[in-house]
């Protein structure tokens, strides 16, 4: 039952980045930094996708998914439509990866060491949903902040 849930929490968030990386009405704004805006919603975004496919499908789902975690967060202006669509792919890896994780693998130790000490992996899904909700958080408010002017 956990497994279902964090299924639909994950869907949940990831159509609502979805949402809010095609709410931008200025292309370019995606990537605009302003005052003390580090990382703009185009890189959050790669971030999002760079992060659940590899902590989910590579690791979980042994997709053969390779991060590169640095272009996560160098790269820039890419389209908004391959934007949405590396979203739309992440959804599809997470509908295909989380319901086959059994509910006695959340108990069992994460594969990777990633925080400061071990954790189930119960824990750490958990730990990646909120990541994944703070991050979302941030490019609303960037969104409403630098695509309004």
């Amino acid at each position: 039952m956990v497994v279902q849930e964090l299924t639909k929490v994950f869907s949940k968030d990831l159509e609502k980045l979805k949402e809010e990386i095609s709410l931008y009405q200025q292309e370019q704004n995606l990537w605009k930094i302003e005052k003390q805006i580090a990382n703009p919603a185009g890189n959050l975004c790669l971030h999002l996708v760079g992060n659940l496919n590899h902590f989910i499908g590579a690791v979980l789902g042994k997709t053969g998914y390779v991060r590169n975690r640095e272009a996560e967060f160098s790269s820039k202006n890419i389209p908004q439509k391959k934007l949405i669509a590396m979203v739309e792919d992440t959804i599809v890896m997470m509908n295909a990866v989380l319901p086959s994780v059994k509910e006695n693998q959340l108990n069992e130790e994460y594969p990777l060491l990633v925080l400061k000490e071990k954790t189930s992996t119960g824990y750490f899904l958990f730990h990646l949903s909120s990541h994944l909700g703070y991050h979302l958080g941030q490019i609303n408010y960037h969104r409403r902040l630098i695509d309004s002017k």
